[in-house]
């Protein structure tokens, strides 16, 4: 299925109400998108989030930013890749996190505080959150010069070659880590798919202040494809996400994706979005919801893989469990050691580190003498 670029209406192929569009077929073959699977992770996604405000309101997590919405596009790009691919995530891919197989208790560490990150990037090839704007652009194009270098791009083994993955937002576009980025994977060929959610809020600023045209066509002044698709459609976001990963791997370069969709929650739990948006808008992408328009979908009678009883009765109470360890895995995250900054800084520390390390320690420990 060739998806169209730089068109103004996003690439869809379901409509709202959960319909195939005419013009449009469910990609099929090997590849193609385990409806039912697409349709369970979301489900389960969205419940980790809300699990996690709720924690958050409850004073367990001191942060945290929802992804409320924007489920369709992150299972979209995460059930199109391969477990040798790379992704660097922004700080709100946590069903792309759930598709590569990541804990998602480890996801709530960094925002309880009990660590800098959370989880080890080497073991799922997923890489930790990054809280800076668009610093991950440049990240994943630094790794992507790696993969070129170990020839791991362009060889034809499906077992070898391998891509990038970045995800980010569209405030990250007006950054110039991200434009610098953008230049390095164009002149060079890389194997990188920039993954954009146009969720339509960067914080307070809407896109219309940050940008004249749609975010895919940037992609065209660097010199790579840009492909503008429906974000709340799961289909369409693994379709476009799929044939983006395949040209990269295959050596054919940087592709932009830019998903529009919709962050229906505030830019985080601190954030109170009612000050700069309507609850009209937000009413309005509620009803583009991705999981409502795949349950439609899967529930016609003539559905390629429709959703039985037992199915949705299973997923409930997978639900369940998956809220109940959530909270008690996340009150079980361990304390951190005071010392824990000072050991993982550099690999071999230095004199005057191992100093202010004693003093910190020290400064600690007569803390905790005087509460004794």
């Amino acid at each position: 299925m060739t998806v169209e670029t730089h068109t103004t209406e996003p690439w869809s192929v379901l409509d709202k109400s959960g319909h195939l569009r005419p013009d449009d077929r469910v990609p099929s073959g090997d590849t193609a998108l385990d409806l039912r699977r697409a349709y369970r992770d979301m489900v389960l996604a969205r419940r980790v989030d809300a699990e996690a405000i709720a924690l958050q309101r409850q004073g367990e997590l001191g942060l945290w930013p929802s992804m409320l919405g924007q489920e369709g596009a992150q299972v979209g790009a995460g059930s199109a890749l391969r477990p040798q691919d790379v992704v660097f995530p922004t700080y709100r891919e946590h069903a792309v996190a759930w598709c590569f197989g990541v804990d998602p208790v480890q996801l709530l560490g960094l925002f309880r505080g009990t660590t800098m990150g959370g989880w080890d990037p080497r073991e799922r090839n997923f890489n930790l959150y990054t809280l800076v704007i668009g610093a991950q652009t440049l990240h994943g194009v630094g790794y992507a010069m790696g993969i070129v270098r170990d020839g791991d791009v362009g060889t034809g083994d499906p077992e070898r070659d391998r891509a990038v993955l970045v995800f980010l937002g569209d405030g990250a576009l007006s950054e110039g880590e991200t434009n610098e980025a953008f230049v390095w994977a164009a002149a060079q060929q890389l194997p990188v798919v920039f993954f954009c959610q146009n969720n339509q809020w960067a914080i307070s600023a809407p896109f219309s202040v940050q940008s004249r045209i749609p975010a895919a066509e940037r992609a065209r002044g660097f010199g790579f494809p840009g492909v503008r698709v429906d974000g709340n459609d799961v289909i369409a976001c693994h379709a476009a996400t799929q044939e983006a990963l395949a040209t990269a791997r295959a050596g054919g370069g940087p592709t932009l994706i830019e998903a529009v969709t919709y962050r229906r929650n505030p830019h985080t739990t601190s954030d109170d979005d009612l000050r700069y948006r309507s609850g009209t808008e937000n009413d309005e992408w509620e009803g583009r919801d991705p999981i409502d328009r795949l349950r439609l979908l899967l529930s016609r009678e003539d559905a390629p893989e429709r959703l039985d009883d037992d199915f949705l009765a299973e997923l409930e109470q997978e639900e369940q469990a998956l809220a109940e360890r959530l909270r008690a895995g996340c009150r079980a995250l361990p304390v951190p050691s005071p010392e824990d900054p000072f050991v993982h800084t550099l690999e071999q520390m230095p004199a005057d580190l191992a100093r202010q390390r004693d003093e910190h320690l020290a400064f600690v420990a007569a803390g905790e003498g005087d509460h004794a």
